[in-house]
């Protein structure tokens, strides 16, 4: 075989792989729809009483990346960031409940001992 045969051969073959190959996976792989249909009607039913919760995470999840792309710091270090901060507030949080619920129960704790005394 010639030299040229054998280039038109190559490039055949290569571009029915590189176009072929993912026209191929495209034509086989199913939509949203058609897997949605698949699914029993137990399952499909949770998937629409799901789906808004699903889609408000990923709202929030897209909003956050947002803000932490304004910043000049790597998203995973402004995320760590702000992670960290959460963490503190929520800390910070459950201790001035912790003290809230402990005045109340010193507040209970008086209040019943006086009543105990009339």
């Amino acid at each position: 075989m010639s030299r040229a045969g054998l280039w038109i051969k190559m490039l055949a073959a290569g571009g029915i792989m590189c176009i072929g190959g993912p026209a191929l996976i495209y034509y086989v792989t199913p939509t949203e729809e058609e897997l949605f249909k698949r699914y029993n009607p137990e399952l499909q039913r949770r998937s629409l009483e799901n789906r808004q919760g699903k889609q408000e995470d990923f709202d929030h999840f897209v909003g956050k990346l947002k803000e932490y792309s304004k910043s000049n710091k790597p998203i995973w270090e402004a995320a760590a960031e702000d992670e960290a901060r959460t963490k503190a507030n929520t800390a910070e949080e459950q201790g001035r409940i912790a003290a809230d619920i402990q005045k109340r129960r010193e507040e209970i704790k008086r209040h019943s001992m006086g009543s105990d005394r009339s």
